[in-house]
Parts: structure tokens; sequence; C-alpha cells
């Protein structure tokens, strides 16, 4: 590395030391911390929903139940079990697929032109993740799995399919998808953390 660039694995170890010290201030019901852990990790949270959601106006809704989630639940944090981002998407993931369920028959109604609102000019969340460090990180991490692993993970974060589905999407035992997406997670556990 050149001198005056910022190591990502340390600018990310530092990241998660201050998302850390966020949640729990969130745990003392520290508002201003709260609004700061919004700000830092919303965009990515806002893109996990939105690949399981689609539709932007339940992705934001979502994206809002997620956090009073966390802010209520800030307290069963174990940072020795995950990352802080890694536990807040998961919440902000069965969010989403709660929701999903919930409306589950309205969106197979819908007219496929009506599932896609139009946006803005500006990028969007989930484009800024892509484009970031953090995001580049989890796409090599994820090359570096089996690709039967990076596929039914991708399946199931992203388009929010249960394990059940996996197996009929793939055609595969329904043990071995679990196998898959329990080794799969673990090795990107492994890739990410500092």
């Amino acid at each position: 590395m050149a001198a005056g660039e910022i190591d990502p694995k340390t600018a990310n170890a530092e990241r998660n030391e201050q998302l850390k010290a966020l949640l729990a201030a969130c745990t003392l019901k520290d508002r201003r911390a709260f609004a700061q852990l919004y700000e830092m990790t919303s965009a990515k949270l806002y893109g996990v929903i939105l690949r399981i959601l689609v539709r932007d106006t339940w992705a934001q809704d979502c994206l809002q139940e997620a956090y009073i989630k966390i802010w209520n639940s800030a307290d069963s944090y174990r940072p020795y079990l995950a990352a802080p981002t890694t536990w807040m998407a998961t919440i902000a993931r069965n969010q989403a697929l709660d929701l999903l369920r919930r409306r589950r028959r309205e969106v197979q109604m819908a007219e496929p032109e009506k599932l896609l609102e139009a946006s803005d000019s500006k990028m969007m969340p989930l484009e800024r993740l892509q484009q970031s460090d953090e995001g580049r990180r989890l796409n090599d991490c994820l090359e570096q799995i089996k690709s039967q692993q990076r596929q039914v993970i991708a399946l199931a974060y992203f388009k929010g399919l249960t394990h059940e589905e996996l197996a009929s999407q793939t055609g595969t035992p329904l043990g071995t998808v679990k196998t898959w997406m329990r080794r799969g997670l673990e090795q990107l556990k492994r890739c990410l953390e500092p």
C-alpha cells in the first residue's frame, strides 16, 4: 500500500467497532447514536430489503419497521456471533420476508409493469453499496465460495426464498440445500471478518 492509503481491513474493523458502540448506546435509548447508526447503515439495509420486495414503497415501510426492531432489540446483539451489519441485515431480511409473505397474494395478482415503480435519477442505495468498498469486498468473498452455495445464498437473501423453495427450484434435497447455505454463510463470515 502506498503512503497515505487506508487499509480496507483496518477501515472495516474500525467501522465495525463504531457500529458496535452505537448499538450499545442504543440499548441505553440514545437517540443520537441511533440516528448515526441509521445514517451509516440504512443504504445497505434498504438494498437488502429492496432486492426482496422490489417495490420501493414497501421497502421504505419495511426499512422503518426493521429499524424499530433494531432499536427495540439492540440489547440482544451479541458481537461474538455476528458483525453489526450482518445482525442488522438479518433483521431487515426477516422483516422483508415477513412482509412479502403477508403480501404474496397481492404481488402475484399485480400487473408486472406495476411491480417496478419509477425511480428518480439519483443513485439508489443498492447501487451505492455495490460501488462501495464493503460491496466489492462482499462480491470478492462470494466469488470464493462454491457456485452451489453462492446460488442458494443469493436466492435466499435477494429473492427471499425459503429452504423448501430453494430445494424445489434447484431440484436439490432439502438437507443438501441447508448444508450448502450453512457452509456458504460460514465461509462468507470468515472471509468478511477483519
